[in-house]
């Protein structure tokens, strides 16, 4: 079939399209621009293929774009906040329904883009406040799945392990963490133990005393036995926060009594291996006195 023109009115030449029917090959193609040379949609029925831009599609859709006219634009029917949700569906050979990416429209979910698996099933949903959702459909931290907020990530299992971190073919950091952009401690890992690890080189430290009175300090400690109000039949050994934080300050976070904007409490940790330099110290100290006991004894029995 020979090539037919079209120019709409008020266009000259230069911008009339044309509209192509291969007879031999039944291909059907739309041409716009330039006296029809640029292929606004071309259909290869030889190999059931449609180009957008392109005569030579590579796939069963292939959008070739010129600049930004390269978008893909998909519009609700309706109006703004109607819950006109929008689909693209994906079936397998046998026309049943395998996965779904579904766009939100309505009011409450605008923007919303939900993967399901099936048909049915929601694997992976992306909010309209930017919250990517993992086999879950809420933020609720009591609800199972993978929550990646704008702020913090959080993973809830109600059995077994919550993450893994692996290493695999040598030793060495499975996590680093980091102040800004400078790492401030890590878990490592060998073939048969984990190290939790702060910075500690001497090349980060200044001003370094090691004649200190530590016994003076430990008796100021007050370890007590109790329980958590959440877990009333368990008894443990510890320390009230406030109570260590005028003597060793690095082992408390948080401030006594404190509450954010809405009155919730705002609770102290207390890292207690932050203890160990003054129990070390104070351990040498009484040591060092038991050794000056122990020769004036001798002496006294050599008398």
């Amino acid at each position: 079939m020979a090539l037919t023109k079209v120019r709409g009115s008020g266009l000259d030449s230069s911008q009339e399209g044309a509209i192509t029917f291969n007879e031999g090959s039944a291909d059907v193609d739309f041409r716009v621009e330039s006296n029809g040379n640029t292929h606004a949609l071309f259909v290869d029925a030889g190999n059931d293929k449609v180009g957008v831009g392109t005569s030579s599609p590579d796939g069963a859709l292939h959008v070739k774009g010129i600049s930004d006219h390269g978008r893909i634009v998909l519009e609700a029917g309706g109006t703004s906040g109607s819950d006109n949700n929008m689909f693209m569906q994906f079936h397998n050979g046998g026309g049943t329904e395998i996965a779904q990416i579904e766009i939100g429209e309505g009011a409450s979910n605008e923007g919303q883009i939900t993967f399901k698996t099936g048909g049915t099933t929601t694997a992976m949903t992306i909010d309209k406040d930017g919250n990517l959702l993992i086999g879950k459909t809420s933020t609720s931290s009591t609800v199972s799945g993978i929550h990646i907020g704008t702020e913090k990530l959080t993973a809830t299992r109600s059995g077994g392990s919550c993450a893994a971190f692996v290493r695999t073919g040598s030793d060495g950091s499975v996590v680093d963490i980091q102040n800004d952009s400078s790492t401030v401690g890590s878990i490592s890992v060998s073939g048969s133990s984990t190290a939790y690890n702060t910075s500690s080189d001497h090349r980060l430290k200044e001003n370094i005393v090691t004649d200190w009175d530590a016994t003076t300090r430990l008796k100021q400690l007050k370890p007590s036995r109790f329980n958590f109000i959440a877990d009333a039949d368990t008894t443990v050994d510890g320390f009230l926060a406030h109570e260590v934080s005028s003597i060793i300050p690095e082992a408390v976070t948080g401030e006594k009594d404190a509450v954010d904007a809405d009155g919730n409490p705002e609770y102290q940790g207390i890292d207690q291996s932050k203890l160990v330099p003054l129990l070390t110290k104070a351990l040498q100290e009484a040591i060092s006195e038991i050794d000056t006991l122990k020769e004036k004894v001798t002496a006294l029995e050599n008398a």
